[in-house]
């Protein structure tokens, strides 16, 4: 007992990162500041582009300024926190490691329910076309946001306290860049049997019910468009979808890849699925989505135009 009081009050928590190596640290810290700030760049210049371009406020982009919203905020959570890593300590208080874990839920999962959502706006605009301004007007698009950010909050609050009443001893070392559920209940020495209960119920729900929506949005996407009879509105109606499928098969294919899995089969192997749901597909988001929409690149091209001639002399 005298054991466990000893060790039980822990203050902070050691990331051991990516490398170990002192060599890695300085060519790691210029990747993934780079790729932060790609991602800052990027996200944003669609956030502006949408706003400023009266032919994109449309439901589809107003839930693309959101989602890359959220991607700004979910890299945020987790580069700037490895990029002081691979300079300096490698520590993180206590505090500091459960509000990084529930912000990275919070807001990895909102991404999966904007994901969600615009699959379901997708399926609207090809399957109901006739009604598709009076079923997504803008009471509706303001909900579907509000509902995407505000469950996976409760969700990530929900095993934030289930986290905290762990007692943890012997080690305080993190075999990851970030603080993740898996790995701080592989420290803890008390009994994580309700946490993995709720993780198994309801975190699958949450994970898994955003996936079955937009699997069942493209399936009956599918067979809409299988029914048109030209070649051009096929290939029209799967040009709207293609980006988002993109994005959606990047994404819950390393989600997946992490968290479908037993939690003593997580090892330092998930790192890079982890790095690319977390840092890649944020980064992705914006060249995939500009790069295959022609109305965003014209809007990308408007809004480029008038910051050149905002900034040239009269």
């Amino acid at each position: 007992m005298a054991r466990v009081n000893q060790t039980s009050s822990v203050s902070e928590f050691i990331l051991l990162g990516l490398s170990s190596q002192p060599e890695d640290q300085k060519p790691l810290f210029i990747l993934f500041l780079t790729m932060y700030l790609i991602t800052i760049i990027g996200n944003l210049l669609i956030i502006l582009a949408i706003h400023s371009d009266p032919q994109l406020q449309t439901p589809m982009y107003f839930f693309l300024s959101f989602l890359s919203f959220t991607d700004i905020c979910f890299t945020t959570t987790v580069v700037p926190r490895m990029l002081v890593n691979f300079l300096s300590k490698k520590t993180i208080s206590y505090a500091g490691c459960l509000t990084q874990m529930y912000f990275i839920y919070a807001l990895g999962n909102t991404d999966s329910c904007l994901l969600a959502v615009m699959a379901f706006d997708r399926y609207v605009a090809i399957c109901d076309p006739f009604h598709y301004v009076t079923t997504m007007n803008r009471r509706c698009c303001v909900l579907l946001v509000a509902f995407s950010c505000s469950l996976p909050h409760f969700h990530s609050l929900v095993h934030t306290l289930l986290l905290n009443s762990l007692t943890f001893c012997d080690s305080n070392v993190i075999h990851h860049f970030l603080c993740d559920l898996s790995p701080l209940m592989k420290l803890s020495c008390s009994s994580t049997f309700v946490n993995e209960v709720v993780i198994i119920s309801e975190g699958s729900v949450v994970l898994v019910t955003p996936f079955l929506c937009i699997t069942l949005s493209y399936v009956r996407i599918l067979i809409a468009v299988l029914k048109i009879p030209s070649a051009a509105g096929k290939r029209k109606a799967f040009s709207t979808c293609g980006s988002h499928l993109t994005v959606v098969t990047l994404f819950y294919g390393s989600i997946f890849y992490v968290y479908l899995q037993p939690l003593s089969t997580y090892s330092a192997r998930d790192h890079i699925a982890t790095i690319v749901y977390t840092v890649l597909s944020s980064m992705l988001n914006p060249f995939i989505y500009s790069l295959r929409n022609k109305d965003l690149k014209q809007g990308l091209r408007k809004l480029m135009g008038r910051r050149n001639s905002q900034a040239t002399p009269s």
